[in-house]
C-alpha cells in the first residue's frame, strides 16, 4: 500500500486563532497531528501551509513542509498546489488529514486510503459512521450519507436523509418541546442512518479535475465540497469506519478537552 499524507494546515481561525501552534502537553497541535499520521503506514507525510511562522515549527521537530498560495478558497485546493509541486503521478493517492485532529487513529488513516485503493472505479474515498442518537439525524453539522449497495455514496447533506414516510412532519419534531417525540420516531430494521467523518483519500487526477470545476449547485446550497465532485460525475465510495474517529478541534473548550485527555494519559 502507497500513499500519501497532506496536513493542511493555517494559522489563522476564526474562533481559535493560531490553533495549529496551540500547545497540547508539551507539543503543538501540528507536531500531535504529524506524528500521529506517521505511525499510519503512509510512505510520506507532509504539512501544506502558507505561514512561516507554521513551517518554522514544523521544520523544527523534523517534519516536512510544502509552501502553498494564501489564496486558496479550501483545503482541496490547497492539497492540489502541494500534488502539482510534487509532480505526483494520476493514480497517486493521498489522504487528506485536517490540521486540529491530534486524536486521529492510524488505523482510520489506513483505512479510508486502502479502501480507495481496492476500489478501481472510485475517483475518492472517505468514511461514515453509524448515527445512533435521533437528534443527529435533525442536526445539519451531523452531514448524513446515503449510500448504494456497493457502498457508493449516492448523496451527502445536512438534512435528514433517508426520511421515513411514516415519520410525522418535520416541523412538529424541530420544536425543543416535542424531543420526546422525536425519540418515539419508529425505527426501521432494513433502513440505517449515516453521518459522514471528513476524512478523504483523493487520485491525483481527481483533485488536478476537482480544482478546475466550478462549484455545483448542491454545493453552494450545502457547503459541501463533495457535492461538486458527485455532480461531475466522481464515484466516492464511502465505507464504515473500523473506529470511532475524536472530534477535531474548533472552541477553546474542545481544546481543553484534549489536554485532559493528553494529560490523563501521562499520569497512568
Amino acid at each position: 500500500m502507497s500513499f500519501t499524507i497532506i496536513i493542511p494546515s493555517r494559522f489563522g481561525s476564526t474562533r481559535l486563532p493560531g490553533k495549529a501552534l496551540l500547545d497540547i502537553a508539551g507539543k503543538p497541535m501540528v507536531q500531535r497531528v504529524y506524528e500521529q499520521s506517521c505511525q499510519s503506514n503512509a510512505d510520506e507525510v507532509l504539512v501544506a501551509t502558507d505561514d512561516p511562522r507554521i513551517a518554522e515549527v514544523v521544520t523544527g521537530f523534523g517534519g516536512q513542509v510544502v509552501m502553498t498560495s494564501a489564496e486558496h478558497p479550501s483545503g482541496t485546493d490547497r492539497l492540489q498546489e502541494v500534488v502539482s509541486k510534487k509532480q505526483y503521478s494520476d493514480k497517486h493517492v493521498v489522504v487528506n488529514v485536517q490540521g486540529d485532529e491530534p486524536l486521529i487513529p492510524p488505523a482510520v488513516i489506513n483505512q479510508v486510503a486502502e479502501n480507495l485503493l481496492s476500489q478501481p472505479n472510485a475517483g475518492i474515498a472517505t468514511l461514515c459512521e453509524r448515527i445512533t442518537d435521533p437528534l443527529d439525524i435533525l442536526n445539519p453539522n451531523a452531514v448524513k450519507v446515503v449510500r448504494n449497495q456497493q457502498g457508493f455514496a449516492q448523496i451527502f447533506s445536512r438534512a435528514p436523509l433517508p426520511w421515513l414516510r411514516s415519520w410525522p412532519d418535520l416541523s412538529t419534531i424541530h420544536s425543543d418541546s416535542d424531543l420526546s417525540e422525536l425519540y418515539a420516531l419508529p425505527a426501521n430494521d432494513n433502513i440505517q442512518w449515516h453521518r459522514h467523518i471528513g476524512i478523504y483519500a483523493y487520485r491525483v487526477e481527481v483533485l488536478n479535475q476537482f480544482v478546475a470545476w466550478p462549484m455545483s449547485p448542491g454545493e453552494q446550497a450545502e457547503s459541501l465540497e463533495q457535492l461538486r465532485a458527485l455532480d461531475n460525475g466522481v464515484q466516492i465510495h464511502c465505507e464504515e469506519a473500523s473506529g470511532s474517529l475524536p472530534s477535531g478541534i474548533d472552541t477553546m473548550e474542545d481544546l481543553e478537552r484534549v489536554r485532559a485527555m493528553f494529560t490523563s494519559e501521562k499520569t497512568l
